[in-house]
């Protein structure tokens, strides 16, 4: 089985774990991972999805965090401090700072991200294929009204630097628009037995892989089911801030608005919480397919039986 998941960030590494303990040696991973939060620090070019991803399927993350590497130091980090050279707000451990450093290097003698990110995986072997969603720079921007008036910031000065305190007016993947699927992305899509999309962020995970042209075009029109798992619990998201972003674009945060909001054009199948059952009439109504089932990632066979509810989804619904 030729499977392909759209992710981003912790909710979706974590469930791509699950995933992987779910499915036999034989059967095949592709994920496509966000690269709207890549930002340039440093001098360097952090991913922190792709990172995320990579780090939580080779054991290297840190498990408490959820990002980051696992006995992480952070000297580098208050060297520059000592410099005056920030941002402090955004932690660059000393193992991180490697995996940034080798990539800008790569980067400035003339490989793609895409080869870039190949050739870190081969040292974490993180049993699946991991693509970004294009080799283009994508950044997705966050527009706020603060003190200092209206202005369009980062998505990590927005989600890391102020956690999400400030209403986001507007959800910008800036360079989006003029980005090109990154190799085999779009022959991934085409050629998958089923597509999933983990309980990652909606707005500014999964929607901006969508965003790059011809994603979007390809998922909808592929002959594999699409099926997706709800990142909202109960009315709030399981983990981060998704209410805050989904508020940006007019969605709801629940369970059953995010389903309408992908829309029966995109999605086939929708997972819900045990606790949102009620949440499955509407889902259907809407000409997907719903079922409610315990969407809570608390270890690995957990999110394995997650996963696997996913793919028996998948097979009702099939095309």
């Amino acid at each position: 089985m030729r499977i392909v998941a759209l992710a981003g960030g912790i909710g979706g590494a974590r469930f791509l774990r699950g995933l992987r303990a779910a499915v036999g040696p034989q059967d095949e991973i592709t994920v496509i991972g966000n690269t709207g939060d890549d930002i340039h620090l440093y001098g360097l070019k952090v991913c922190p999805d792709l990172d995320t991803v990579m780090y939580t399927l080779g054991g290297g993350i840190n498990e408490e965090q959820g990002w980051g590497r696992t006995d992480e130091t952070w000297s580098i980090k208050a060297e520059m401090k000592e410099y005056g050279v920030g941002p402090e707000w955004f932690g660059l451990g000393d193992r991180d700072f490697a995996t940034h450093l080798v990539r800008s290097q790569m980067l400035t003698a003339g490989y793609s991200l895409s080869q870039v990110t190949e050739a870190l995986c081969v040292r974490w072997k993180p049993g699946v294929r991991l693509l970004p969603m294009s080799d283009d720079r994508v950044e997705t921007h966050v527009r706020i009204t603060d003190e200092q008036g209206t202005r369009a910031i980062h998505f990590q000065e927005y989600w890391v630097k102020l956690h999400a305190a400030v209403d986001a007016e507007a959800i910008v993947a800036v360079g989006a628009d003029t980005a090109k699927p990154a190799p085999g992305v779009l022959e991934a899509i085409a050629e998958a037995d089923v597509i999933l999309f983990p309980p990652s962020n909606p707005v500014v995970s999964i929607g901006t892989i969508l965003a790059v042209p011809g994603i979007r075009e390809a998922v909808a029109a592929a002959p594999a089911p699409v099926v997706g798992l709800s990142p909202i619990v109960g009315g709030a998201p399981v983990r981060g801030m998704a209410d805050k972003v989904l508020a940006a674009v007019g969605v709801e945060a629940t369970a059953d608005a995010v389903a309408l909001n992908y829309g029966s054009a995109l999605i086939d199948g929708w997972l819900v919480d045990t606790v949102d059952q009620a949440s499955v009439a509407a889902v259907e109504a809407g000409g997907i397919a719903c079922r409610a089932v315990p969407l809570l990632m608390t270890d690995v066979e957990a999110t394995a039986e997650m996963a696997r509810a996913a793919l028996a989804l998948a097979e009702q619904v099939r095309k």
